[in-house]
């Protein structure tokens, strides 16, 4: 189904029509993604955290600067994010003796665990462009990173 169709709605031109498109897609994909985090009391910024620390591990500890650097949302707070993970027992934290402020933080087995229940949510992830053949995949990874260059 068209945009158009999809909305019910109007563009001024293509670039608005393709902003539009862009934004819609990644909020409905974006909604099918919580779904499956929720089953886990996970929001995508904490499931984002835990996959950056597994992927890190062997650089473990790992630096609050670090995680924020690679974070999806550049927003995120990510010490407030760190904490409620520690809350839940699924990353440790050290500070630092010298500065405080500084955490070094670790995932945890529970938190491994916890990453391996959750396959299937990557496996729906990348179901969500299934309708669209690997070189189309292609594509619109090209696309996108063509789109996030532009510079003003």
């Amino acid at each position: 189904m068209s945009i158009e169709e999809e909305i019910n709605g109007r563009f001024r031109n293509e670039y608005h029509k393709g902003f539009i498109n862009l934004t819609y897609t990644v909020k409905l994909l974006s909604y099918e993604f919580h779904k499956s985090l929720k089953e886990h009391g996970l929001t995508e910024q904490q499931y984002n955290v835990l996959r950056i620390l597994r992927g890190f591990r062997a650089q473990a500890p790992l630096s609050i600067g670090f995680i924020k650097q690679r974070m999806l949302d550049k927003d995120s707070d990510v010490s407030r994010i760190v904490d409620r993970l520690f809350e839940k027992g699924l990353l440790s934290r050290e500070e630092n003796p010298d500065d405080r402020r500084q955490k070094s933080v670790e995932i945890t087995t529970k938190g491994l665990e916890l990453l391996d229940k959750m396959f299937s949510c990557e496996q729906k992830a990348d179901t969500l462009l299934k309708n669209l053949s690997m070189d189309e995949v292609k594509q619109l990874n090209y696309l996108l990173d063509k789109i996030r260059e532009y510079k003003d």
